[in-house]
C-alpha cells in the first residue's frame, strides 16, 4: 500500500467565528480529500489554527489541527518539524488576507510562514484567493517572490490575476473562483409555507467599521438601508430571515458580531425571524438554501445562496465582492461604497421581481465557476501526484 499523502494547511480556519472564512476550509478538505481519493492515496491533513472557544467543524481520522502562534512558528519542534514531515503546503490566505491593507504585523507572519516552507523546499500550492492590493514596495517585492516560488498559483477573481501581473509574476495563475462553491450544505430545515427573504445584517457595517470610523467608506446610512430593505420586502408579503456569518459569541471581536446586530433589528422589527447562532459553515448554508430570496453583505453568504440556487444581491463593500462576482458573468452586485440607498432599493426590488430571470443569470454563472475550480482541482491533483 502506498503511503499517507500528507498535507499542511496554512491560513485555513476549523473553528473561525467568521463562517466564511471556515467554509473556505471546509471545502478545501473537501477537495482534498476527492483528489485522494482518485489517486488511490490515504490523506493525512495537519491544519495549523489559532485556538479559539468555538468547537471544531472539521472533523475526521485525516484531520489534526496543531494550535498556531507565534512560538510555535518559531519552535523548531513546531512549525519547522511540521515542514519536514509534510509532503505539501497548501495556503489559502483566508481567503483575502495576502495584501498590506491589514497592516504590517499580519503581512509579516504571512510572509514568515511561507519563507519557512520554501525554506524546507516544500511545493507549495497557493490556493484559490484574492492578491493584493499591494501598496508598499517591500511588500510588492515580497509577494513577487512568494508567488514565483509557489508549485501552484491560483486565483479566484480576475482583479487578482492582473494584480499579479502589476507585481511581476512570471506564469500566469489559474483563474479558478472561490472554492466555498464546493462546500455541502446541510439540510435545509423546513421554515414553513410562504415566501421567504435573507437577509444577511453585518454586524461590522452597523458598527461602522472596525474603529466606528468608516474606513470602508461607506457613502450610506446602511442601519437606514437594511430597515428599508425590511420594509420593502415585507411589503411584498415575504417573511424576512434576518441571517447572521459572522457569529462571535465572546471577546473583543464582539463589535464583529452579525447575530447581535440581527438580534437588536428582530426586536425592533416584531415578525422578523431570526435565525440561529450557527455552529457550522455547513449549517448556515443549509439555512440559507431554504430562503427564495436572499441579500447580503457578507462575500460568503451571499456565496451560499448562489451555489445553491437562491437568487442573490451581494451588498459589497470591498472589491472582491465584483471581482468574485463579475468574473463569473453575474452582475447582481450592489456598491455600499458608491451607491446610494434608492439606487440599491431599486436594485433589490427588480431583482426581486425579476427572480425567475436572476436564477438563471445564476445557475450559468455558477456552472461557470464550477468549471474554473476544476481546473485548480485538475492542477492540484497534478502537485500531489508528484509527491
Amino acid at each position: 500500500m502506498s503511503r499517507p499523502l500528507r498535507t499542511l494547511l496554512l491560513l485555513h480556519s476549523t473553528r473561525s467565528h467568521n463562517l466564511g472564512v471556515g467554509a473556505l476550509s471546509v471545502a478545501q478538505v473537501a477537495i482534498l480529500r476527492d483528489v485522494a481519493a482518485a489517486l488511490g492515496r490515504r490523506l493525512e491533513i495537519t491544519l495549523a489554527d489559532y485556538p479559539d472557544s468555538r468547537e471544531p467543524y472539521i472533523t475526521g481520522d485525516d484531520i489534526r489541527i496543531v494550535p498556531l502562534s507565534g512560538k510555535w512558528i518559531k519552535s523548531r519542534a513546531g512549525y519547522w518539524a511540521e515542514l519536514k514531515k509534510t509532503d505539501v503546503v497548501v495556503d489559502i490566505g483566508g481567503g483575502d488576507s495576502f495584501a498590506d491593507i491589514y497592516g504590517t504585523r499580519r503581512l509579516r507572519l504571512m510572509f514568515a510562514l511561507k519563507a519557512l516552507a520554501h525554506l524546507a523546499r516544500k511545493p507549495y500550492v497557493f490556493a484559490p484567493q484574492t492578491v493584493g492590493p499591494f501598496t508598499r514596495r517591500s511588500s510588492r517585492i515580497g509577494a513577487r517572490m512568494h508567488l514565483n516560488r509557489c508549485a501552484l498559483v491560483a486565483v479566484r477573481d480576475a482583479p487578482s490575476r492582473d494584480h499579479m501581473h502589476d507585481l511581476g509574476v512570471r506564469e500566469e495563475p489559474i483563474l479558478a473562483s472561490d472554492v466555498a462553491l464546493r462546500m455541502p450544505a446541510d439540510p435545509a430545515p423546513d421554515l414553513g409555507s410562504g415566501l421567504k427573504v435573507g437577509l444577511n445584517v453585518s454586524g461590522l457595517l452597523m458598527a461602522g467599521g472596525y474603529t466606528g470610523r468608516n474606513e470602508f467608506g461607506i457613502e450610506l446610512d446602511y442601519p437606514a438601508l437594511i430597515d428599508a430593505l425590511i420594509a420593502y420586502f415585507r411589503g411584498q408579503g415575504a417573511e424576512v430571515h434576518l441571517i447572521p456569518h459572522v457569529i462571535v459569541p465572546e471577546g473583543p471581536m464582539t463589535g464583529e458580531d452579525d447575530y447581535r446586530a440581527c438580534a437588536a433589528l428582530a426586536e425592533a422589527h416584531p415578525g422578523t425571524v431570526l435565525a440561529p447562532a450557527f455552529a457550522s459553515p455547513p449549517e448556515a448554508k443549509g439555512y440559507i438554501s431554504a430562503m427564495d430570496f436572499f441579500m447580503g453583505a457578507r462575500m460568503h453568504a451571499c456565496i451560499a445562496a448562489f451555489s445553491t440556487g437562491v437568487p442573490v444581491v451581494p451588498m459589497a463593500y470591498s472589491r472582491k465582492f465584483a471581482g468574485l462576482f463579475g468574473s463569473l458573468g453575474y452582475e447582481r452586485t450592489v456598491d455600499c461604497r458608491r451607491q446610494d440607498a434608492d439606487t440599491i432599493l431599486a436594485a433589490a426590488a427588480s431583482a426581486w421581481e425579476g427572480r425567475a430571470e436572476v436564477a438563471r443569470e445564476m445557475a450559468s454563472a455558477l456552472d461557470r465557476g464550477r468549471m474554473r475550480l476544476r481546473r485548480y482541482e485538475d492542477a492540484l491533483r497534478g502537485v500531489l501526484a508528484r509527491t
